[in-house]
């Protein structure tokens, strides 16, 4: 785990990112077209907040800002099955490749999923056997099938929505953002649900540059916190990759006065892997565990877009870290008062 603190911490506890939250305000499906959610634009230095709908965030761009953005596409990777010995019914839910049929997973119910158990998927169409146990409670199980496992994906697998989303959506792509392109997440990177193609076009056409990177969303960015002393939880590690075009285009809309806007924590966490102590950003791949909680010095980032997050959850802790723990709680407790939708399918927010 890597914790990258500022000058001291504050001594916060789990305890200090709680709120109230009434369970009607959980989204259940996303807004009849993405960029007319709403957006609450809260202003860093004295907590002054506007209240606006999401495509009015190109009043809030201009050049020579960059506008970067989380390329990461969502796979299929919630499977259903049974233990080949009893029948019982299984759920797995892919985290990272370790090789092409050989994954790390979530396993329910996990007390009976020990290894050497084997598992049958889509009535024998792929099996699965589960390897070991890793050290954050998950498994490592190698799959078999005639198919290409992207296929059996493609066959069996479905899209991986977050407990307190009780109906599939119609359409599946609306858990997608417009601009996915590269297969590997466990979660979509939600900032990013808002935007249109569209709107994305005026952002490009006021003068502002998007950029693309890319982490692909796992384990890391949704475990739980279980410690009341935050500094001792573990995050799980994500793939990111830094292009030198993206790099050297973030470079340079600094050096000319520009901000960074980055949609997203995962974008977030992505660019302040990769940048150094100067705020000069570097190409780069490989994977990150980067905690960011409030001490934390920003190196890249000037603005975010982000949605709304749950209690005591690391992503609370990130925009806590950006913008103040209690600027963000009293903007929350606004949220509540004026029925702001939360989570993955709600609401957002810029933070500037």
């Amino acid at each position: 785990m890597v914790n990258k603190m500022g000058d001291g911490l504050l001594g916060l506890q789990l305890s200090d990112f709680d709120y109230e939250l009434p369970p009607e305000l959980i989204a259940q499906d996303p807004a009849p077209r993405r960029d007319e959610s709403r957006l609450m634009v809260l202003f860093r230095q004295d907590g002054r907040m506007e209240h606006r709908l999401f495509k009015d965030i190109v009043e809030y761009l201009s050049p020579p800002d960059v506008l970067v953005i989380n390329e990461t596409r969502v796979i299929p990777a919630r499977l259903m099955g049974r233990r080949a010995q009893g029948g019982a019914e299984v759920e797995v839910l892919l985290l990272r490749p370790l090789e092409e049929r050989r994954w790390e997973a979530l396993v329910r119910p996990g007390r009976r999923l020990k290894p050497g158990v084997r598992l049958i998927f889509g009535d024998g169409l792929a099996e699965g056997l589960i390897e070991d146990v890793t050290a954050a409670g998950g498994r490592i199980i190698s799959f078999s099938s005639a198919l290409p496992f992207a296929e059996v994906l493609a066959r069996l697998g479905r899209m991986p929505l977050p407990p307190y989303i009780k109906k599939y959506p119609d359409d599946p792509e609306r858990y997608q953002t417009v601009y996915a392109r590269q297969e590997g997440s466990a979660a979509a990177p939600t900032a990013g649900l808002h935007f249109t193609r569209e709107l994305l076009d005026r952002i490009e056409a006021r003068g502002v540059q998007l950029v693309r990177v890319l982490l692909h969303v796992g384990l890391g960015t949704f475990r739980p916190v279980r410690v009341e002393d935050i500094t001792r939880h573990h995050m799980h590690a994500e793939y990111y990759e830094v292009t030198e075009e993206a790099a050297r285009t973030i470079n340079a809309a600094r050096a000319r006065g520009g901000r960074v806007v980055a949609v997203g924590t995962t974008t977030t966490r992505c660019l302040e892997t990769v940048a150094g102590e100067d705020g000069q950003v570097r190409a780069g791949a490989g994977w990150t565990d980067i905690f960011i909680y409030p001490g934390y010095r920003f190196k890249a980032v000037d603005a975010l877009v982000t949605n709304f997050h749950l209690p005591r959850s690391t992503l609370l802790m990130m925009v806590s870290a950006f913008a103040g723990r209690e600027k963000i709680l009293h903007a929350y407790r606004t949220a509540v008062e004026m029925r702001y939708r939360f989570f993955s399918f709600g609401d957002a927010m810029l933070i500037i």
